[in-house]
């Protein structure tokens, strides 16, 4: 079984928009954009959270918020801030 990903336009509070190439992740609750995405569309840190990641291992990261369209529907959600390194992620409850 491969991997599937997803295309979004993720929009910050300014208005600024970015598309965003996603990896569909139906074991996660939050969706993470990368750096360079989240920074790109004007996002700032509103609350840190812990997150358990499959293996186990805990990471505390940052939370915002942003408009996020994709095709089965568009609305504000929650986001991870990524750090290097972290790849796009959309959490299930997206595609619900």
């Amino acid at each position: 079984m491969g991997l599937t990903y997803i295309e979004g336009i993720v929009t910050g509070p300014a208005g600024t928009s970015r598309t965003v190439n996603f990896l569909v992740d139906s074991g996660a609750k939050y969706s993470l954009l990368p750096l360079a995405d989240w920074q790109a569309i004007g996002l700032t840190p509103r609350r840190r959270m812990t997150f358990i990641l499959a293996d186990g291992t805990a990471i505390a990261r940052d939370v915002s918020e942003c408009y996020l369209q994709i095709a089965q529907g568009e609305g504000h959600t929650p986001v991870i801030l990524g750090e290097p390194g972290d790849e796009a992620l959309l959490a299930r409850l997206l595609l619900a």
